[in-house]
């Protein structure tokens, strides 16, 4: 039986597949060396420049666009502080208060009444 070179390269070449651990990482592994690096496209000067320039035109639209976004957010907190700070007066200026003089009363109360009262500030009543 004659092997001819066809069938002799089939067998040499065993197509490779998974390693059988399962570790397919482990296999791939090639020294930084030997990857190579084209030098890539040569431009002229001008289209480096140009370039510069439309990165510095973007870069600044950027910034530009992102301050106005932080004032934005900034402005609206300062609202929202404010809207808070308007609706804690009014609440307080709509509240119905009972002055309690005779504290004895306070004695006789019930639990369930005395978690209700609180105490405030009557000076500038």
């Amino acid at each position: 039986m004659k092997i001819t070179e066809t069938e002799e390269k089939e067998t040499k070449t065993v197509p490779r597949g998974l390693p059988k651990s399962g570790r397919i990482w482990k296999s791939q592994k090639t020294k930084f060396s030997t990857n190579t690096k084209s030098k890539g496209l040569k431009s002229s000067f001008e289209n480096k420049e140009k370039l510069r320039k439309d990165l510095l035109a973007i870069k600044e639209l950027s910034r530009s666009i992102k301050a106005a976004k932080e004032e934005e957010q900034k402005m609206k907190k300062e609202r929202r502080k404010e809207n808070l700070k308007k609706q804690e007066e009014n609440r307080k200026k709509s509240e119905v208060v009972q002055v309690i003089t005779n504290t004895a009363k306070i004695k006789k109360m019930k639990k369930k009444h005395l978690r209700q009262i609180e105490k405030r500030d009557t000076t500038n009543m």
